[in-house]
């Protein structure tokens, strides 16, 4: 490894490769150009690989340049965060707990279940990132987050998992539906009703088109929405049914206008869990807050 690379140097490079210029850098870092291109050119010696090329539209990083920019981005947050949670604790905080989580986990319980556990640790901070289920395993696997919570179709690797919470996936109809009063559909029927759909190319999407295509049959949709709460704003204004999460769903706007009628399948009963590092030993508040999510699960 470069032994010139240093925390100064790090956050030169970037500032090159963001303004585009050793001139614009050197005056946003507030030194002389000579001392920035020094100090990349003996990392280039180091390596023996170019760190930038310069165009006609200015310098951009090359092949080897990108991969210490990806990197030194995150070394310079890690040390930024470092600080921070430092600086916490002379103003009497316990510590900082980072978590990520997807959409429908944010969307269910976990900002309750986070409320009622900084209630019981009022010296301990949480904050909260949503992120899409492989960014979640990616953000605490490099440390970036201290626990994520997502759905257990994906593959945590080595991380360490714990159960959390579960919902279903239901069929939201109107209280008019024909289907309202049902205690269960099936999958094959809910492709004949199906007519708004929810987060194309998302977890759950991308599961029904799966299943679909083993029953031979498409999946269509009359219109394609983003979120759950405008899902269930179309399926009460008479746009037609759609397959939505009942836990998620169910404390939506003008949800009380709408029935949520189970799927029959199996795989129609998510089961979350929580991620954490399983190599490194989580501070007090990491463990206190895990802790804390599973015993609320079970409740």
């Amino acid at each position: 490894m470069a032994r010139s690379i240093d925390v100064v140097t790090l956050r030169l490079f970037v500032a090159v490769c963001e303004e585009g210029s050793i001139a614009r850098a050197a005056e946003r870092e507030a030194i002389v150009a000579s001392a920035v291109s020094r100090r990349i050119a003996a990392i280039e010696d180091d390596i023996g690989a170019p760190l930038l090329v310069r165009g006609r539209r200015g310098i951009r990083p090359s092949p080897a340049g990108e991969t210490l920019l990806r990197q030194a981005r995150e070394i310079l947050r890690a040390l930024d965060r470092l600080d921070a949670d430092l600086k916490d604790y002379a103003s009497g905080v316990q510590g900082h707990v980072r978590v990520v989580a997807t959409t429908a986990v944010l969307a269910e319980d976990l900002a309750e279940d986070i409320g009622t556990f900084l209630t019981a640790h009022p010296r301990v901070q949480v904050s909260t990132e949503e992120r899409v289920s492989p960014e979640v395993l990616r953000a605490v696997r490099d440390g970036a987050a201290d626990v994520g919570v997502l759905w257990d179709a994906s593959d945590p690797g080595d991380l360490a998992v714990a159960p959390y919470r579960r919902d279903q996936l239901c069929l939201a109809v109107r209280r008019d539906h024909d289907l309202a009063g049902a205690t269960e559909v099936s999958f094959e029927n809910v492709l004949a009703q199906s007519a708004v759909g929810v987060a194309p190319g998302g977890m759950v999407d991308t599961l029904l088109r799966r299943e679909a295509a083993r029953l031979g049959r498409p999946l269509v949709h009359r219109v394609e929405v983003s979120g759950i709460d405008a899902a269930v704003r179309f399926v009460a204004a008479g746009l037609g049914p759609a397959v939505l999460p009942r836990e998620a769903a169910s404390g939506h706007a003008r949800a009380d206008a709408i029935a949520f009628v189970p799927l029959a399948e199996d795989w129609a009963r998510r089961q979350f869990v929580i991620v954490t590092r399983a190599s490194v030993d989580a501070p007090g508040p990491v463990q206190w807050l895990v802790e804390h999510l599973k015993a609320r699960a079970l409740a």
